[in-house]
């Protein structure tokens, strides 16, 4: 089940960067978000500490950038 989910995430996130980089917004972001978010069940699954702590601290800094760019 991990094999699908962590390709996923990586398309995810490659996505993500992609429409950040050319600037559509609230989707590169939401799209990072999400890939985060996926990867960081693989982590948990793997028990892989650093991709947990990593992930972790990128959904947290990607939840906390949306929440207060779309409440301004």
């Amino acid at each position: 089940m991990t094999f699908y989910i962590k390709w996923l995430a990586t398309f995810v996130t490659i996505a993500g960067a992609i429409c950040t980089s050319i600037n559509i917004y609230p989707l590169g972001p939401a799209l990072l978000n999400a890939g985060a978010f996926l990867w960081l069940i693989v982590a948990v699954k793997w028990r892989e500490w650093s991709l947990i702590v990593i992930n972790a601290t990128l959904l947290a800094i990607y939840t906390i950038g949306l929440v207060v760019k779309l409440a301004t």
